[in-house]
């Protein structure tokens, strides 16, 4: 344990910078609101802070558009106040990561400005290019997110610049020596600051094979052709050569959305210099045989996966590293809240929360919690598809209305697969604003309610929030950061694992169903102590008799 690193027992929360406080009326969250509310971020018990980025940007992807590494973005507030951000971070004792998108900058950054003056521009191998084909209209036959390609053309030449993702998001050329250490030179210059880790954006896709093998199907995503290539090892050996230069532990964490369970145990061996966690949604299985072929998957909402989830889980559970365990999450930016999705936040919004939270957190592994989590927080609801600016919704509103799907059926699976739905503003209190701002126009949408609030949850010792803080105290035990674990084979509504340490034990039961369900235990485990439960769990005799939704947690 000598070796032991800050991050392996990191608690982490995750703030949607727009979302969280707005401190100047203009209606979009700032970086003054977050050090406002650190007082309540550090009385959670967690110990760690992600931002998503905060730095000068285009905002059509809220920030990982980047125009400047170094520079914060007026809307979110000066570079005094993101420097006061960092020094009021550590005064609490909490650590700072930055959200790093390494795989693209914006057209509108000065590098891309600067390639477009010329091949003979010292700036344009700091992006991908391709020469046109004769006989093809691009390069190649990637699409991005809506089958579009992924190639864009330049006006003043027969070359096309590469981007996976938005038109306005070049990829940028991490084969380009100069590039990189470019790159690596902003890192430093962030560690200086006092950053403390990094969430790496989109990292598979940073090797990028120049030759551009088209996609084995008539088109298909460039995200399938391109992740995890070739040099991406030796780009990931030189970022942790780097970070290795300073007298401190500089935690990176990888979106790696496909990465399964060996992929991220490969990744995230600590005797190799690659990446020390991975976030990916390899963790949600869901049962997309219910799902209609004649349209796209991605926009219908359907049921989790309860047995693959599982075994997904157990496999996450033995594969990954000691040191710390795998990621464990249930929403970010970038997904929908899930309590919502695979929960019933209509019938039993407290037992789902809680439930789902208590049956993932106490595994091993580092938690990452989003903001609102903690009071119950659900996705708002749009009422019109073209109120959702993201890609594919007005293509997936129309199709299904051709084949005869109501408004209402199309804006419920909208409203539980788009993104957009879990930014939505914190919920400080019921008051018409929620806490978040007195501007006339919040930057988004967002829920007023009366029970589903700080102040309110502050105030019942039976609430949301506080069931977080005890479950997060918990967590912090050595029995639940260090302890064996061992998943129970059960019916597949019902999840079950023990974790041991030493001669101490502890049991999760949870029961991820909208029905009562009665477990038989040993008369050691029913005489147990009881450290955590949820709402309406009783024990009868030697029978556990969970709630719907249901968690209990024991030690003996």
């Amino acid at each position: 344990m000598t070796n032991k690193k800050w991050w392996e027992e990191a608690i982490i929360y995750q703030v949607y910078p727009r979302s969280f406080q707005d401190t100047n009326e203009d209606g979009v969250g700032d970086i003054e609101g977050i050090i406002q509310r650190l007082d309540y971020i550090q009385s959670l018990g967690v110990n760690t802070l992600w931002l998503t980025p905060v730095v000068l940007s285009n905002q059509e992807d809220n920030g990982y558009d980047v125009i400047d590494y170094k520079q914060v973005d007026p809307l979110f507030g000066t570079q005094e106040q993101g420097e006061k951000l960092i020094e009021e971070v550590h005064k609490r004792g909490l650590k700072l990561i930055y959200d790093f998108p390494l795989h693209h900058t914006s057209t509108e950054h000065p590098w891309f400005k600067n390639a477009l003056k010329g091949k003979d521009n010292p700036y344009r191998n700091y992006y991908i290019w391709a020469d046109a084909v004769e006989g093809q209209e691009y390069p190649t036959n990637w699409t991005a997110e809506l089958g579009e390609s992924v190639w864009t053309k330049e006006e003043n030449s027969d070359q096309f610049y590469l981007h996976l993702f938005m038109q306005s998001m070049a990829d940028l050329n991490w084969d380009n020596p100069r590039l990189r250490k470019e790159m690596l030179d902003i890192l430093g210059y962030l560690i200086e600051l006092g950053i403390d880790g990094f969430r790496l954006d989109a990292f598979i896709y940073m090797s990028v094979d120049k030759s551009f093998p088209n996609h084995p199907d008539k088109k298909g995503p460039g995200t399938e052709v391109v992740e995890y290539g070739e040099k991406l090892e030796e780009y990931l050996n030189e970022i942790k050569a780097k970070i290795e230069q300073y007298e401190k532990d500089i935690f990176l964490i990888g979106e790696a959305t496909s990465a399964n369970a060996e992929l991220t145990r490969w990744y995230t061996d600590p005797t190799a210099d690659r990446i020390d966690k991975i976030i990916t949604l390899h963790h949600f299985p869901e049962k997309t045989a219910l799902l209609d072929d004649r349209l796209m998957k991605s926009k219908q909402a359907a049921p989790l996966d309860l047995k693959a989830f599982k075994d997904i889980q157990n496999e996450f559970q033995q594969a990954v590293p000691e040191n710390g365990g795998p990621i464990l999450y249930w929403n970010n930016h970038d997904e929908p809240r899930h309590q919502d999705k695979y929960g019933n936040t209509t019938n039993f919004r407290d037992n789902s929360q809680t439930m789902m939270a208590t049956l993932l957190y106490l595994q091993k592994g580092i938690p990452i919690i989003y903001y609102g989590e903690e009071i119950g927080m659900t996705n708002f609801e749009f009422e019109e598809p073209d109120k959702i600016k993201e890609s594919e919704t007005m293509i997936f509103y129309n199709e299904a209305k051709k084949i005869g799907w109501k408004h209402e059926k199309i804006m419920y699976h909208l409203n539980l697969t788009s993104r957009a739905t879990s930014r939505g503003l914190m919920q400080w209190n019921d008051s018409e604003k929620v806490g978040f701002t007195t501007a006339n126009n919040p930057w988004t949408l967002y829920n007023r309610e009366s029970k589903y609030n700080v102040q309110e949850q502050e105030k019942d010792k039976k609430s949301i929030l506080h069931f977080y803080r005890k479950l997060i105290a918990l967590k912090k035990s050595a029995l639940f950061r260090h302890g064996d674990y061992v998943m129970h084979s059960t019916k597949e509504s019902l999840y079950v694992y023990e974790r041991s340490l030493g001669d101490k034990s502890g049991r999760v039961y949870a029961n991820f169903s909208d029905v009562e369900e009665t477990i038989k235990l040993s008369e050691d485990w029913a005489s147990a102590e009881i450290v955590l439960a949820n709402n309406d769990n009783k024990i009868d005799g030697k029978n556990l008799v969970l709630s719907p939704y249901g968690a209990v947690v024991f030690i003996k």
